[in-house]
């Protein structure tokens, strides 16, 4: 893994993941300091999902797995609400988390040492026509592109975001570091609840 290095955290009720797209409406004082930050240095942040505690209020306690958030685009077309698109990017673990002035949480994270692309092993082919399916009906409102259906942790990702699953199995899946294992699971569920031959 790398070196250890420092970044804003945002808990959140949600998991983001690699290549995915997420949008927040930030209006905590304490968080639009923080973007305004990360905009102004055009640098990341990290979303963690919530390990204990509440997305207001007393800064809660993240899940020590989490993903680099980068900023795509924003809005505010509402007074005092922030709209902003992220993509996400690096997963890094959280060693260390510090609580800023007023309310926020830096960590000092190391970013994982993310293997090469592999393909989608013949065993878990048959999730791709479905995956082509639900990006021919929906598109980039659902997935967004660059769309890489050869790419096993891509296809993994990609269901892990739009499963109707808990929160918690969606964390899970992020931290996998087996993108092989991940679409297994994927598989098991998918045929478990009738969406896709066995």
């Amino acid at each position: 893994m790398s070196e250890p290095v420092r970044l804003p955290l945002f808990p959140l009720n949600a998991v983001l993941f690699p290549l995915g797209r997420m949008g927040l409406r930030i209006f905590e004082v304490r968080y639009l300091d923080m973007i305004a930050r990360c905009m102004k240095a055009d640098a990341p942040f990290g979303i963690c999902l919530i390990a204990e505690g509440e997305e207001v209020g007393t800064p809660a306690i993240p899940h020590k797995i989490g993903t680099e958030a980068r900023i795509v685009d924003w809005d505010m077309s509402e007074p005092g609400i922030l709209g902003l698109t992220v993509r996400g990017g690096r997963r890094f673990r959280v060693l260390e988390q510090v609580e800023e002035e007023p309310g926020t949480i830096t960590g000092i994270v190391q970013w994982f040492d993310e293997p090469p692309a592999e393909a989608v092993s013949e065993d878990h082919a048959a999730l791709l026509p479905l995956l082509k399916v639900v990006i021919a009906d929906a598109g980039e409102k659902v997935i967004a592109r660059p769309w890489a259906l050869d790419d096993a942790d891509w296809v993994g990702y990609r269901y892990a975001e739009i499963l109707p699953i808990p929160k918690i199995a969606r964390q899970r899946l992020l931290e996998l570091e087996d993108a092989d294992l991940r679409l297994a699971i994927i598989h098991e569920y998918l045929v478990e609840h009738g969406l896709l031959k066995d």
